[in-house]
């Protein structure tokens, strides 16, 4: 992180190490302001009193790696953020009259969404700002993965059961309170099928009518060109003088007949004037035919005109042409079928649905069950944490819990009607008793800031692994302890380190010597952290700032010594 015009920091950048980091200082000196950096980047509130006296604005920039294939990493690209090698580049900008801005990978974002990230990338263990675990979603879901098998395997039928009884529900649901519109529209598709039904027409219909209406309308100038044509071709009886196309074809062909003889081209062409003499003659007798059989009743006109009426009342209402309405009659049908199934529809559904409850009731309490095993389990290694991090009277345990409703809302778990959700239907809350004869409380409400950063740490190495959290920050996790509880703090925390990223803000040193780097706050003369104020503490600078811890002088030879001695005992421990 890079920090610039925070509170005491002028200009400061912070490296932190990929297992144990330990932030150290004099008091006074900004280690805190790390934590606050850090909560910043992760959508924290902004106050523009944290601005640094003279200055515009405070900004602190963070580079993340974030996994590939991580929900951070898909919520970042779905903000529009480019990653890239898999860093993540993340900045906040706070202005002296309270304005905030968020930028995550190259882009603006609302400062929400860096808020939406923190559950995946950081949790946060200090006095007033608490993250992870203190969420009930979370204790449940790590209260899952430390279950294992025992919980996932019902879980996973238990999902799958539930995700078909919202379906069936949402159906019935949908069936049974639109009854009224589905009633209405059963009824319409009834009058517009016995409309059809009435009328009876056929596929084409329309089309042979439409054809049949023009012929007799136009019958009397049809006739008319029909006699004329056959007078044309064939002659007209009533005019002998007249010259008709077959007698000038027929005495072509037999000029042609003569003397064919001589020239086998002149043969071919008498042979296709005689084709066109017998078509001349085809044609003429179809004429002829065609005006004979020609119907001119105006009774069969206005009956067609009529039927046409009837068919064009059904194309205005359920299709373009027949083919439509014939179309929509068959959609229509069907449709209708599936609405007067309803009744026996929502039989089935019922039916169903009541047996997916049964069913969902056996395997929520299964994963009761198995919960409350794992829960057992847990707290007990948890309460055996908290006895070496000088809290030996805690003890720690959960309350797995279930909302009652009514019978129809919810799902029957040990004779009682529960409400279910996807996770099955425990609400599961992580309490601590801090002394005996204290009564259990939700962790946040029964310990101090420094023993619940004790408390969290303690679950946090039970579950190590676990927890898809990849960095961890505890601010003032050794408040109020030292001696061997300081030393078993440090040790813990290495072995928190070996799993996921780890940053303290200590003021002991039995815990900064198990770290992997130690980095100094330190002021410069003018009260403010520059940029060469943070730095990475190695070989004898590191033992000089043990020695200062312990005993506030670094050139004390006994606080070297003993310094020393913690440093060979954290390598010794790793």
């Amino acid at each position: 992180m890079r920090i610039r015009s925070l509170g005491v920091i002028d200009d400061a950048v912070v490296e932190l190490s990929p297992g144990f980091t330990a932030v150290t200082g004099e008091t006074g000196a900004g280690k805190t302001m790390v934590v606050t950096s850090l909560g910043l980047l992760l959508g924290g509130r902004a106050d523009p009193a944290l601005v640094r006296i003279g200055a515009k604005n405070a900004v602190v920039e963070g580079r993340v790696s974030v996994p590939a294939d991580s929900a951070a990493a898909a919520r970042a690209e779905e903000a529009g953020a480019e990653l890239e090698d898999g860093v993540l580049l993340v900045s906040r900008t706070v202005s002296a009259e309270g304005r905030s801005r968020a930028h995550l990978g190259g882009r603006s974002v609302p400062v929400g969404v860096l808020a939406e990230l923190a559950d995946e990338l950081v949790a946060v263990h200090g006095q007033t700002d608490q993250q992870g675990l203190l969420k009930l979603g979370r204790q449940r879901q790590a209260l899952d993965r430390y279950a294992g098998d025992t919980v996932a395997k019902p879980l996973t039928k238990y999902a799958a059961v539930y995700k078909r009884l919202k379906a069936v529900s949402n159906e019935l649901e949908e069936i049974t309170t639109r009854a009224r519109e589905r009633a209405q529209e059963a009824d319409l598709l009834r009058f517009g099928l016995d409309e059809i039904a009435a009328v009876e027409p056929r596929a084409g219909e329309d089309v042979e009518l439409a054809e049949e209406a023009s012929r007799l309308g136009h019958a009397e100038a049809l006739a008319s060109a029909a006699a004329a044509a056959h007078g044309a071709l064939a002659g007209n009886p009533e005019d002998p003088e007249g010259v008709d196309a077959q007698t000038l074809v027929g005495a072509a062909h037999r000029a042609l007949e003569a003397v064919r003889s001589h020239d086998a081209a002149l043969g071919t062409l008498a042979e296709r004037i005689g084709e066109v003499q017998i078509l001349l003659t085809d044609v003429a007798a179809e004429l002829a035919g065609y005006a004979d059989d020609l119907d001119a009743d105006p009774l069969r006109l206005a009956a067609v005109e009529e039927r046409r009426a009837a068919l064009t009342a059904l194309t205005r209402k359920y299709g373009e042409d027949v083919a439509g309405v014939l179309a929509w009659a068959e959609a229509s049908s069907a449709r209708l079928l599936e609405l007067d199934g309803d009744d026996e529809r929502i039989g089935e559904l019922t039916e169903e649905r009541e047996a997916l409850r049964g069913e969902l009731g056996l395997l929520a309490q299964e994963l009761t069950n198995a919960r409350v095993d794992a829960a057992a389990r847990f707290a007990a290694a948890v309460t055996e944490e908290l006895a070496s991090l000088a809290m030996p009277h805690a003890r720690i345990s959960f309350d797995i819990r279930q909302t009652e409703t009514d019978a129809g809302d919810g799902v029957e778990v040990d004779g009682r009607a529960v409400v279910a959700g996807p996770s099955g239907v425990d609400e599961v809350e992580l309490l601590l008793a801090p002394h005996p004869g204290a009564p259990p409380r939700p962790i946040a409400k029964g310990a101090s800031g420094g023993e619940l950063s004790r408390v969290m740490l303690a679950v946090e190495v039970v579950f190590a692994g676990t927890d898809p959290v990849p960095t961890y920050l505890f601010d003032e996790v050794d408040a109020g302890v030292g001696g061997k509880a300081a030393v078993e703090i440090g040790r813990r925390l290495a072995k928190l380190a070996k799993s996921a990223q780890v940053v303290v803000v200590t003021h002991l040193p039995q815990v900064a010597a198990f770290a992997d780097r130690q980095l100094l706050v330190e002021k410069t003369n003018d009260g403010s952290v520059t940029r060469s104020g943070v730095t990475v503490l190695e070989g004898e600078d590191r033992v000089r700032e043990l020695s200062r811890m312990l005993a506030g002088q670094e050139d004390s030879e006994t606080a070297r010594a003993h310094a020393e001695e913690l440093l060979e005992a954290a390598r010794a421990d790793a």
